[in-house]
């Protein structure tokens, strides 16, 4: 299995990538042998990730501190990455949040505007850029990371959800453009029991297990298998794609 998804030599780039899903991605692509970026807005929190990883997997890593959402950002953390690695193989666009709002009338501009910046303006700033930079040097692959909510939207996630079917577009139009030389797919995760999760009620809780055929939410730990597939010289014939992570999920949320 690992020589099935062997990433030795390859550099990652995860954004968002000091906990949660990203965190666990991490873990996977080290184990296969990749070297590390984590980039996150806290750097104690990348630099905390990396030390982790270097000691466990024995791989080099960069924490780098990275606003998903500024435009700017995305130059200066691919300008780092060169300096230090030289190379950029996998960039995993993980960084996203869903701000909260007690109805969509309630949506404010900063709101509209701080939701949109980091789910799709800074990932197709950054995946551009990427991009640019692995078809020079022979290829690589971009993984999005979406959500269920981009194709089972409720009145609470409106605005994230539009920002992220809006990544699948981006993503199929990238793949296009840039055919075999850089991959580029979608991850749709569903519920997961990552750090936000604790914040989760009770009521979230039983209308998981009612409303996801699996009966429960995920562990990060299985959406590595996914992300490692993408990642890897396994998916050489895979592009424009979008995996579903969820579960089964197949009811209609609202």
């Amino acid at each position: 299995m690992s020589k099935l998804f062997d990433l030795s030599g390859k550099v990652a780039v995860i954004t968002g990538g000091s906990r949660g899903l990203g965190l666990a991605m991490a873990h996977g692509f080290a184990a296969h042998g990749a070297d590390i970026v984590i980039a996150s807005r806290k750097l104690d929190a990348c630099r905390a990730a990396c030390e982790a990883l270097q000691t466990e997997y024995q791989v080099r890593t960069l924490p780098v501190a990275f606003h998903a959402g500024k435009w700017d950002d995305a130059a200066r953390l691919l300008e780092t990455v060169d300096q230090s690695f030289g190379r950029i193989d996998i960039l995993v666009n993980n960084a996203g949040a869903s701000p909260l709002y007690s109805s969509l009338a309630a949506v404010s501009e900063e709101l509209w505007n701080k939701t949109l910046d980091l789910n799709l303006k800074g990932p197709f700033r950054l995946s551009v850029l990427a991009a640019e930079r692995m078809a020079q040097v022979g290829g690589g692959s971009i993984i999005n990371i979406s959500s269920a909510g981009a194709l089972m939207p409720s009145v609470h996630e409106l605005p994230y959800a539009m920002a992220k079917g809006a990544l699948h577009t981006m993503s199929a139009t990238l793949s296009v453009l840039y055919g075999g030389k850089v991959r580029v797919n979608v991850i749709v995760p569903g519920a997961f029991l990552t750090d936000i999760s604790k914040a989760w009620t009770d009521d979230v809780h039983r209308r998981i297990r009612s409303g996801v055929p699996m009966g429960r939410a995920g562990d990060p730990s299985e959406i590595v298998g996914a992300a490692l597939y993408l990642a890897s010289d396994s998916a050489s014939y895979t592009t424009g794609a979008v995996i579903k992570v969820d579960g089964g999920v197949a009811f209609s949320r609202g």
